[in-house]
């Protein structure tokens, strides 16, 4: 897992790659009156992250689902971009199957499974990614896919891209420092409950965080959104307990009265844990902050399983439980 974490600005550059050379067989000019993503756990966080960075950059809504079934919005004007690094999401292929029945322009993103043959059996757009790793550990090329698509008909512009470079540059200068960091917060709070807490805009990013702790850390955790949480959680905060780390994620992107938000929650808690953690992201656009935080979590989350004497690559509970659902 620590490779494939290391690789991430490589896979990035490999995913702007595979963006440029897919021709879509859906026209620019399909129109498109809604826009549902579809995908779960490492292969559906890319679409949620994207979400919240086309929040004001889009002029028709985005949701991010992950049922079995379609919302009762979807219709054929509705563009459905289904994401499961596999192709054997069982929640997905249910949802894939109705968009086809609808008759929605749909694109794919996978490596392949019965969501790449269902693709070449009804001529979608499919848009294939390396296959053979973890879902998780892929998040740059399910992501790039996600924009490009966008990018496509025209719903975004291609400044993603900019972004996407730059991004890169700042992580391999940053590498080094990045894994020292990740290596003393994993210190601290390897036997916490971690708590992490980020402006709305970034919820994606402190979804991943919480994910990657779950799944290579072995351990739960809990995020929530500031200023939503401002509204009921911070209530919840009665009881002195030095078991909990508290995560505020902060980026150049928050807005002004969430900075403050941030400051009045931190003395708040400080009063019921000493463990709070401030962490700054860098970079000069969305993505380079989002991407700053990801590489970041993602390294605390693997010397997280170090420190917890784990194997980070497994997810034996998973596996048992998509085994169960086969036979049943």
């Amino acid at each position: 897992m620590d490779k494939l974490i290391a690789g991430f600005s490589n896979q990035l550059m490999k995913a702007l790659d595979i963006a440029h050379n897919y021709q879509f067989k859906l026209a620019k000019n399909t129109h498109i009156d809604n826009v549902l993503i579809i995908g779960l756990g490492g292969s559906g966080i890319g679409g949620t992250i994207v979400q919240n960075y086309v929040f004001d950059k889009i002029n028709v809504p985005v949701i991010v689902s992950k049922a079995y079934t379609l919302p009762r919005f979807t219709h054929k004007n509705t563009l459905v971009i289904t994401c499961s690094y596999s192709g054997n999401t069982e929640e997905t292929i249910y949802s894939l199957k109705d968009a086809i029945r609808l008759g929605c322009p749909i694109v794919t993103i996978t490596s392949g499974g019965k969501i790449g043959d269902l693709s070449e059996e009804h001529g979608l757009d499919c848009i294939r990614i390396p296959a053979g790793f973890p879902p998780r550990s892929c998040l740059g090329y399910s992501m790039t896919q996600i924009l490009n698509t966008l990018a496509h008909f025209e719903l975004i512009s291609n400044a993603f891209e900019t972004e996407i470079q730059a991004a890169i540059s700042l992580l391999d200068n940053e590498e080094e420092a990045i894994k020292a960091e990740a290596l003393r917060i994993a210190q601290t709070i390897a036997h916490k409950m971690p708590v992490i807490y980020i402006e709305n805009n970034m919820e994606g990013v402190a979804i991943r965080w919480r994910q990657q702790f779950n799944e290579n850390g072995k351990m739960l955790a809990w995020h929530h959104v500031i200023p939503e949480m401002n509204h009921n959680e911070l209530v919840g905060w009665r009881d002195i307990d030095t078991n909990k780390a508290v995560f505020f994620l902060r980026t150049q992107m928050d807005h002004e009265r969430s900075k403050l938000r941030m400051e009045l929650n931190k003395e708040t808690i400080a009063q019921y844990t000493p463990h709070i953690l401030e962490i700054y992201s860098k970079g000069n656009s969305y993505l380079e902050n989002a991407f700053y935080l990801i590489y970041l979590g993602d390294w605390i989350s693997w010397y997280l399983a170090i420190e917890r004497n784990f194997d980070a690559t497994e997810v034996k509970v998973i596996d048992a439980l998509k085994s169960s659902l086969n036979e049943k």
